[in-house]
C-alpha cells in the first residue's frame, strides 16, 4: 500500500518550478498524494487544473487547512518546489519545521539539504521522524565510476532528451513507457532527477548532484542495474538540455546511456529559457544536429509540450513538423504513444517478436 503525502507548492502549482508537484499528481508509485497546498489554486481540483481530468486531490490553501480537512495526517510533506534558486526563506522553513511537529516523515528534492539544517535535525530527533534528502549524493565509496560496460548492452536504450529544462521529457518518457508495457514489452524508465525518485523510480539518481566523475558513471550503472529485470525496451529520462549553457547533466546521460535512439522534446511556444529570459530558446534543427553529432545516435520523433499552446495549433504544430522534419510528432499528454511505438518497432524490428509475458519487477 502506497504511503499518503501531502505536497507543498505554494504559488507553483502547475508553473515550471512546480514540476515536482505536477509529476506527483500525474504519476506516482511510491506515494498517494492526499493534497496539494497552493493558496493561489485553493479548492481546485489538481488533476482537473493540470491536465482537465479529474484525480480526486484537492489542494489547500496552507498547511493548517489541510491538516484540519484530511481524514489523517499524512505520513509524508514533499516539499514540491523546484526553482533555479536552491535555498529556502525563512517563512518556508517555519512551515517545514511545522510539518515535523505534526508527526511527518520530510522528503526533500532541493540541493538544500534539510538534514544539514540543525533545527530540522533536532525537531525530527524530538517527534521521531525521518528527513529524506533525494538529491543527497552517496559517499564517494558508494559511487560509480564510468566503466563502458555499457558498449556492450544489447537491449534498445533509448533518451528522452529536450530543448530546455522543465520541457516534460519525464512526463513523456513514463508514458511511453508505460505503453511499451501495454504492449506486453518489459519497459524501464531510468529516473536521473529527483521527481522520478519521489515517483519511485526503482533505477537511476539525481546526477546534477555529482561529480562529473562520477554522473556518467551514475548513469551507466542504473542501467546496469536494471538488466537483472531482463527488459525489453529501457528508457532514459533527458535534464536540461545538451544546448543549454546552464547545465552539464545532459551530456553525462547520454556518455553514460549511450542512446540507441533519441526522442525530443520541445515547447513550440518558448521563446527564451525556463528560468533564463536573456538567452533563446535553439532551433530543432540546432538541437537534432547537436544530439546527434554528440551521441552517434538519431533523433527518431518529436514529442511536444503544449503550453500556451490550445488544441488546434498543436493539431497544426504536429503536421507542420511532421512535414518538415520527417519524423513522426506528437503529444504524449492531449493523444498518446502510438506514433512513438511504430517508429521503435521499425528502428528496432525485434521487439516485434517478443512474447507478452507476465513479468514482476525484482527488488
Amino acid at each position: 500500500m502506497k504511503t499518503s503525502a501531502i505536497v507543498y507548492c505554494e504559488n507553483e502549482f502547475g508553473k515550471l518550478d512546480g514540476k515536482v508537484a505536477n509529476g506527483l499528481v500525474r504519476h506516482s508509485d511510491k506515494y498517494k498524494i492526499v493534497g496539494i497546498i497552493d493558496s493561489s489554486k485553493s479548492g481546485l481540483d489538481a488533476g482537473e487544473y493540470l491536465d482537465g481530468i479529474k484525480s480526486g486531490i484537492p489542494i489547500f490553501n496552507d498547511f493548517h487547512q489541510a491538516i484540519t480537512i484530511l481524514d489523517n495526517i499524512p505520513e509524508y510533506f514533499i516539499y514540491g518546489i523546484a526553482p533555479l534558486e536552491p535555498t529556502l526563506s525563512t517563512k518556508e522553513k517555519e512551515i517545514v519545521y511545522e510539518a515535523i511537529r505534526s508527526g511527518m516523515h520530510i522528503v526533500n528534492g532541493l540541493p538544500e539539504f534539510f538534514s544539514d539544517d540543525k533545527v530540522c535535525t533536532d525537531l525530527a530527533k524530538k517527534y521521531g521522524v525521518s528527513i529524506f534528502d533525494v538529491r543527497k549524493p552517496p559517499s564517494k565509496e558508494n559511487l560509480h565510476s564510468f566503466t563502458g560496460k555499457i558498449r556492450d548492452v544489447q537491449t534498445p536504450i533509448i533518451t528522452v532528451s529536450g530543448t530546455d529544462c522543465a520541457v516534460g521529457k519525464r512526463t513523456t518518457a513514463l508514458k511511453l513507457v508505460e505503453a511499451l508495457q501495454k504492449e506486453g514489452l518489459h519497459a524501464i524508465f531510468i529516473t536521473t532527477g529527483q521527481t522520478g525518485i519521489l515517483q519511485g523510480s526503482r533505477y537511476g539518481i539525481a546526477i546534477d548532484m555529482l561529480s562529473s566523475g562520477f554522473a556518467s558513471g551514475e548513469v551507466e550503472n542504473a542501467i546496469l542495474e536494471s538488466l537483472k529485470e531482463q527488459p525489453d525496451i529501457i528508457v532514459v529520462e533527458g535534464q536540461g538540455a545538451l544546448s543549454h549553457p546552464a547545465f552539464t547533466s545532459s551530456s553525462a546521460i547520454i556518455r553514460g546511456a549511450m542512446p540507441k535512439a533519441i526522442i525530443l522534446q520541445h515547447p513550440p511556444k518558448r521563446k527564451t529559457r525556463c528560468d533564463f529570459p536573456e538567452i533563446l530558446m535553439p532551433t530543432l534543427e540546432s538541437e537534432i544536429e547537436m544530439l546527434e553529432v554528440f551521441s552517434g545516435a538519431k533523433v527518431i520523433a518529436i514529442t511536444i509540450n503544449h503550453e500556451g499552446m490550445n488544441d488546434q495549433e498543436v493539431e497544426n504544430v504536429t503536421t507542420m513538423y511532421e512535414e518538415k522534419y520527417q519524423l513522426p510528432v506528437t503529444d504524449v499528454l492531449k493523444n498518446d504513444c502510438n506514433k512513438l511505438i511504430e517508429k521503435l518497432y521499425e528502428v528496432f524490428p525485434d521487439l516485434r517478436s517478443v512474447k507478452p509475458i507476465l513479468w514482476e519487477p525484482q527488488d
